[in-house]
């Protein structure tokens, strides 16, 4: 396929700012992408140049930020609308998501209410945001952050195992929906990624248990978000035209091997 996979396509990243959502948006943009940046905050949590003007910099494509809480439905008609000054949205990326451990008989209503808002509602409401414009447009593609939680339970993990569950079942009854306006609707199913989520929100990497999660795992190492970013952008390209309605799952072998 000659030249870039994504060249004068423009995506919105909910959670664009950091971790997943940061490698998405330079994945993109390396391969000719404009790039809506869609989140609470502009800063990256690792730290860094903000996303937009990373990308920007760095690839010479159009990018701008948004301030967006997913939870606001406002905001995410903002973010998808904030594409149409750079030629209009081709594809949406619902990556924003709150992960957290618990004790279930623990679990109050408002965190559940929080965590089903930002997982499940936001990624309901900004793919129905995008898809109409989509059909305006013609077409394009829809991918849902899921996680290797929405494919089996976990214990700790029951509310986000419920909201990623969620999901995974939105994204194939998306599919069969928009799929005869040419638009696809896949979902990534990341495992054990190396990202502030997993140093900070629910403590894994640096410590202790660390090497534990390293058994699990076939390949034998945590991934990387490089390696969410490539399943992304392959989603997203036309090397994936034919693919809906599709998990597509980045563990190292985690699930299909414990």
């Amino acid at each position: 396929m000659a030249g870039p996979l994504l060249d004068d396509q423009t995506v919105v990243i909910t959670g664009g700012a950091s971790g997943n959502g940061r490698s998405i948006a330079t994945a993109f943009a390396e391969e000719g992408a404009n790039v809506v940046v869609a989140d609470i905050q502009s800063d990256p949590r690792e730290g860094g140049t903000p996303t937009h003007e990373l990308v920007q910099e760095e690839y010479g494509v159009d990018a701008v930020y948004v301030e967006t809480d997913v939870t606001s439905l406002d905001d995410l008609e903002a973010a998808v609308d904030a594409a149409d000054d750079l030629g209009g949205i081709d594809v949406m990326v619902n990556n924003a998501g709150i992960f957290r451990e618990e004790t279930f008989t623990d679990v109050e209503e408002d965190a559940f209410d929080q965590m089903m808002d930002i997982n499940v509602k936001g990624v309901f409401f900004a793919s129905q945001y995008a898809a109409k414009k989509m059909v305006e447009n013609g077409g394009g593609s829809i991918i849902n952050m899921s996680s290797a939680a929405g494919l089996e339970g976990n214990a700790g993990f029951v509310t986000y195992s419920t909201t990623k569950g969620a999901v995974r079942l939105m994204t194939y009854a998306l599919a069969d929906e928009l799929g005869p306006q040419n638009i696809r609707v896949n979902a990534i199913h990341p495992g054990t990624i190396e990202t502030a989520m997993l140093k900070d929100d629910v403590p894994i990497v640096g410590t202790e248990a660390e090497e534990g999660y390293r058994q699990t795992i076939p390949l034998r190492r945590l991934g990387q978000p490089e390696d969410v970013a490539n399943a992304a952008l392959y989603l997203a390209s036309d090397l994936a035209s034919y693919v809906n309605g599709e998990s597509l799952v980045v563990d190292g072998g985690m699930i299909n091997t414990g």
